[in-house]
């Protein structure tokens, strides 16, 4: 009984952890919702997909949570999009801007929900249309685009003004709207507006063949190539029955913890450099390109772009390239002890970082924060250490947690899960199987569905693939845990004042990309 207290018939799916799929009806729906919720469980993703093209038709909205036995996938169909579902928000608040997402991409709506607005659409289409409905084939040209204003909630009261940040920045960032209530300096509510780089992947994933959805999956978000590649990998393994060599494994889990190591890397300069600490930002970058370099040189690509592929991996470690890791394990590892010295020693650094931007554990809990953001505030939860796939389950992941939930908080996290990769990765390349490396595959079972559940170092990237009677892809959802943390950043602001608000977001860096899809 994954969902304790509520008897629903699940099939377990035949992936390397612990995943049950199954239908309900409405009243399930929401008794599921709140028993999952009861019992500690958290929402890990919600969408919704268009079948008109098998013999049930109709649509469905389908949602994943994660429980302490594994993860449940549960599907709603609904004959019509003029059938509602029930309204999520009340028991997850996350789900949200997942419903609105739904509802701009194929037009099913949540009964009662309590914000209707467009979340998507920004005038690119017209409200009548659906990029994920059948009918819908993407060559379609909206040539008169009709803008509508955005109805932004407006705080009132003396000597309250608005600040209007993007949704073009400086520098080469993806576009967001922040919309700031402020009082003098002081951040009385933030509202954001996201959506702006949305690139229909989701529709695109229809026209691209099984074999090779891990490509696309791994640009969904550039810095989490890895761990969107193995996840789809994953779902597809898990719809086809397909078993992975052992090598194969271990050298996924190299990829992905060397990919954490990037980022943390990259971001714990950036935050040096958001609270005036150039130094920091110059030492880091210059730590994170060695390490990229030596992506290039042993693997092919500095982000190790499509290094996971269905079977396997494309990409082996080379003789030497063992000594060449281990080596630049330990030089990393000396020089960002004493860089992480310097940032606990430094005042300035510590007076910004301190009490900025904190997100209590309860508000945490409550509004589904994840991944290292909430790790910070005190939510232990890593599927590296909760839900191992091998080799994981032999390596013995050690969770970096804190209760702090301030930036502070969360630059620790960083550099204590940072430590924790160098060991893992000592560890792999110290026990890395002979064998192959990539497992031959075919087409297997037609109408099959499959998940992928891979913890990346921003948090849980989770995929959802439907196969088709053809074979085809008939939908395949990537979901970032930005979906989770974005709206925890509006109440991370509040109280702050407005030129903490890019340290704040650096914080907690999340993926626009990986968003918008």
């Amino acid at each position: 009984m994954p969902i304790p207290g509520l008897n629903l018939d699940l099939q377990r799916m035949p992936a390397p952890l612990p995943m049950w799929r199954g239908e309900v009806d409405v009243d399930a729906w929401t008794n599921a919702a709140r028993a999952v919720a009861e019992s500690g469980g958290r929402l890990v993703a919600l969408w919704g997909t268009d079948r008109h093209d098998d013999a049930r038709g109709g649509f469905a909205i389908s949602v994943a949570y994660a429980v302490q036995d594994g993860l449940v996938w549960l599907d709603l169909a609904l004959v019509s999009p003029d059938v509602a579902y029930p309204d999520l928000t009340g028991i997850f608040p996350a789900a949200g801007r997942m419903q609105r997402a739904a509802a701009d991409l194929l037009g099913i709506k949540a009964d009662g929900e309590s914000d209707a607005r467009p979340w998507f659409n920004h005038g690119a289409w017209p409200r009548d249309y659906f990029p994920l409905r059948r009918e819908a084939d993407g060559s379609e040209r909206f040539p008169e685009r009709v803008v509508e204003d955005y109805p932004f909630v407006r705080v009132e009261g003396e000597g309250v003004h608005e600040i209007a940040v993007g949704p073009v920045h400086a520098g080469i960032i993806e576009p967001g709207h922040f919309r700031f209530s402020v009082v003098g300096e002081k951040v009385l509510r933030l509202e954001e507006r996201l959506g702006y780089t949305h690139k229909g992947i989701d529709q695109l994933f229809t026209r691209t063949p099984p074999l090779a959805g891990h490509k696309l999956a791994g640009r969904v978000s550039g810095d989490s190539t890895v761990a969107f590649a193995w996840s789809y990998c994953m779902a597809l393994e898990s719809a086809w029955s397909v078993a992975i060599p052992q090598r194969a494994q271990w050298l996924r889990a190299l990829f992905l913890e060397r990919e954490r190591v990037a980022n943390h890397l990259g971001d714990l300069g950036a935050l040096g450099n958001d609270a005036a600490f150039a130094f920091g930002l110059a030492q880091f970058s210059r730590l994170k390109e060695d390490w990229l370099r030596l992506h290039r040189t042993l693997f092919g690509h500095r982000y190790l772009m499509d290094a996971v592929t269905p079977g396997g991996v494309a990409v082996d470690l080379a003789t030497g390239g063992d000594a060449a890791i281990l080596t630049q394990c330990d030089v990393i590892e000396t020089e960002v002890r004493a860089l992480k010295t310097i940032y606990d020693e430094h005042a300035g650094l510590q007076d910004r970082f301190l009490t900025t931007g904190r997100v209590e554990p309860k508000l945490a809990a409550r509004l589904g924060l994840t991944g290292l953001g909430g790790r910070a505030s005190a939510q232990a939860f890593d599927l590296r250490a909760d839900q191992p796939v091998a080799p994981y389950d032999r390596l013995g992941v050690n969770m970096a947690t804190h209760r702090g939930g301030d930036v502070a908080a969360r630059v620790t996290v960083r550099f204590e899960e940072l430590f924790e990769s160098l060991r893992l990765i000592r560890g792999i390349v110290g026990a890395l199987p002979d064998g192959e490396c990539c497992a031959l595959i075919a087409p297997a079972e037609r109408g099959a569905f499959g998940a992928g559940w891979v913890e990346g170092w921003r948090g849980e990237v989770f995929v959802a693939l439907e196969l088709d009677r053809a074979g085809r892809i008939r939908r395949c959802h990537c979901h970032d845990p930005s979906w989770h943390n974005w709206p925890v950043l509006e109440h991370a602001v509040i109280g702050n004042i407005v030129p903490d608000f890019p340290l704040i977001n650096k914080s907690f860096n999340l993926s626009y990309s990986g968003h918008d899809r």
